[in-house]
């Protein structure tokens, strides 16, 4: 099957380029259009009510940095920067749904190998899988060693 609208989501850790660079690379060979997303989780959503500070500064510079390594991927990747899209929220419905806004047949993302109490309470790779619409291809993301 050949793909025509890919979105790679990633989470802009080291395995982030590796994964963007697979998702690139499938979609130059399928000729299919490629946009890249990365998901914010809020600070509030993270930490919960154990912050007891105002964290909107904060939150506005990691949005600022999500934007800038997210922009700079796309130009190293020659995708266009209106195929960018940042969000925010919990990335296991976020990125199903930007999935659906821009017609995406095929969601890329990484997985890493999960154990134990990660493999019971479930990933973002499992969330992702069950409430998509569409086909997701998980890359094989290894720890360090």
């Amino acid at each position: 099957m050949a793909y025509k609208r890919l979105l790679v989501a990633i989470d802009l850790g080291a395995a982030s380029d590796k994964i963007a660079i697979k998702a690139a690379t499938m979609a130059r060979n399928q000729q299919a259009e490629i946009h890249i997303l990365h998901i914010v989780e809020p600070l509030s959503l993270t930490y919960g009510a154990d912050l007891h500070l105002d964290t909107s500064a904060l939150q506005e510079d990691i949005n600022e940095q999500a934007e800038v390594h997210l922009s700079d991927l796309a130009e190293n990747l020659n995708i266009p920067k209106q195929h960018c899209h940042l969000a925010s929220g919990r990335p296991e419905k976020e990125i199903p749904d930007v999935a659906r806004e821009i017609g995406a047949d095929l969601i890329v993302l990484g997985s890493h190998g999960r154990w134990g109490l990660e493999l019971l309470l479930g990933t973002t790779t499992d969330g992702v899988v069950s409430s998509a619409d569409c086909d997701v291809l998980a890359v094989r993301v290894d720890r360090e060693k």
